[in-house]
């Protein structure tokens, strides 16, 4: 038997576009002399993850259409497994079907629903209940959806009731270190049940969710047999034969692993690329400071979508060192990006002007440094307005924690590549991005980061090199660890008290903050969320 991988790039609640993606893949796959399989992610037809769109009653009549239209225009001889939500009963599940001959013939229903980190899946299904087994070609096949492998359960049940087989449909979305997580589960089972396994994963950007692919086949002894490659959309063969020992999967290509760096490179690119095809911009802008956030996000548009759609502007004011505007003008030209520089001087001065009454009597601050910022967003924002073309922030996730960042001002845009980047973890893009082809002049990455707000600023002024607090902010917000147990790990008390409160004290700063790329296990959006006003952060 051929089985066929559709690692598929679907598009949230675009049930017609998913449906004939679907359909596209099966009549390029053609008929042949041996029984066809072809195997889509989760929730295929809807596009994962649906969200609230699951409510909605027009979205289910679309799945029944869309389930009539596959029977209808599938070829009939193969075998497809497709993802979709399913009403029954009055009771929501999350289901795949198989078609075959114009005919749904075997149903299942999702019996693990994950409900941490960025899943919510028990606010709209319910759990299934059965395991289903069916007959292809006399082989006995196991169906199994994502969070079902992560448990011995659902496979216990699919095997014993004959499955020699076992397919898994994924909507799996990526962070760092989550191929090893993957990889020792699949293990698990097949060790645990003595049969191959199939892993069929969704691949695309998902507003913050960024899937990575990786759909692969293990034998029975859980070493891979085939693995399709990260990041890339396509239709990957496999092929599963009947020994003395019982179903095999022939050993097939197995695509590179990339290295931990060139993963979150690739998850950034996708998920620029994405969020900007789906949203329907025809392009991006960017504030090019001659820093290295804003270098490293300006390569990863590129990157994303071509020099042709990226606009870069650069936005000195006095404090603005000369090496930043040499250090951007270069690495525009480089990259053939559009580039303009708009002094900010004039704007500012006006902005004071008409601020003197207010500001009369007080002493200067941070809110003169914040009105620069803020200069620059108006910018950005009127551009992005005429032009239609979102506006890419540069913030870095070491500066969302701790708050170093202007509202309204280098927080305003529509998408944040860097959002869940820690600062050295920037500094390792830079460095991976230039192995592929020179774009970001090394000075920028060498000198000392600064905002340029003020003269001789840089961003550890009043804050712990860098090498320790991202370990700090890791720490707390990944692994929820108290100041007590960080200081125990050797951390200056001073410090690990004054990171944390910072990062209490700007939850109200990150709800504003644009969606970006989610890189590690927790990131600040879906699956980190606190109260902007508790009590707990006045200590």
């Amino acid at each position: 038997m051929k089985v066929v991988m559709g690692q598929l790039n679907t598009f949230v609640g675009d049930v017609a576009g998913n449906t004939e993606k679907v359909i596209q893949a099966a009549q390029a796959t053609g008929t042949e002399e041996v029984a066809v399989l072809l195997v889509f992610p989760e929730l295929t037809l809807t596009g994962y993850p649906p969200e609230d769109l699951l409510m909605r009653d027009s979205l289910h009549l679309q799945i029944e259409s869309a389930l009539s239209v596959l029977a209808e225009k599938l070829p009939r001889e193969l075998y497809v497994i497709v993802g979709y939500p399913r009403c029954k009963d009055g009771r929501l599940f999350n289901a795949a079907g198989v078609i075959h001959n114009a005919t749904l013939i075997a149903e299942y229903h999702k019996q693990r629903l994950p409900n941490y980190q960025v899943f919510d899946e028990k606010r709209y299904f319910s759990e299934g209940d059965a395991p289903c087994v069916v007959d292809i070609a006399g082989m006995k096949v196991g169906i199994t959806i994502c969070e079902d492998i992560w448990h011995r359960e659902p496979a216990d049940a699919a095997k014993r009731i004959g499955a020699e087989l076992l397919v898994n449909l994924n909507a799996s979305p990526f962070h760092r270190g989550k191929h090893k997580e993957r990889w020792h589960a699949l293990t698990l089972r097949t060790t645990e049940q003595k049969i191959p396994m199939i892993y069929v994963n969704q691949v695309g950007g998902q507003d913050e969710l960024v899937f990575d692919g990786g759909s692969f086949a293990t034998n029975a002894d859980g070493e891979p047999a085939v693995v399709a490659p990260d990041f890339e959309e396509g239709c990957f063969e496999i092929m599963v034969e009947r020994t003395v020992r019982g179903l095999e999967v022939v050993p097939g290509v197995t695509a590179a692993t990339l290295s931990d760096v060139a993963a979150v490179w690739q998850a950034l690119v996708l998920g620029v690329r994405d969020y900007v095809e789906k949203n329907g911009f025809p392009g991006v802008v960017l504030g090019l400071s001659g820093g290295i956030d804003s270098a490293v996000t300006l390569a990863v548009a590129v990157d994303a979508l071509g020099a042709d759609r990226v606009q870069a502007v650069m936005m000195p004011f006095k404090y603005t060192a000369e090496m930043s505007v040499e250090d951007a003008g270069e690495q525009a030209s480089i990259m053939g990006v559009e580039y303009d520089v708009i002094s900010i001087e004039s704007i500012y001065e006006a902005f004071m002007a008409g601020l003197i009454d207010q500001f009369h009597g007080l002493n200067a601050d941070t809110t003169e440094e914040n009105l620069q910022a803020r200069c620059r967003g108006v910018l950005l924002m009127s551009i992005s307005n005429k032009k239609h073309r979102l506006v890419l922030t540069t913030g870095n996730k070491s500066e969302l924690a701790v708050g170093y960042s202007t509202l309204y001002g280098d927080m305003a845009g529509g998408f944040d590549a860097l959002k869940d980047c820690p600062k050295l973890l920037v500094y390792a893009l830079a460095a991976y991005r230039n192995t592929l082809g020179y774009c970001i002049p090394q000075r920028v990455i060498d000198r000392p980061p600064s905002a340029e707000l003020a003269p001789d600023q840089t961003d550890q002024d009043n804050l712990p090199p860098y090498e320790e607090l991202d370990e700090i902010i890791e720490r707390y917000v990944e692994s929820d660890q108290s100041v007590e147990q960080i200081v125990a790990a050797g951390f200056a008390e001073k410090d690990v008290s004054r990171v944390v409160r910072l990062i209490d004290l700007n939850e109200y700063k990150r709800r504003q903050a644009p969606v970006g790329v989610r890189i590690t296990t927790r990131g600040f959006g879906r699956d980190r969320r606190y109260p902007i006003s508790w009590a707990w952060r006045k200590r």
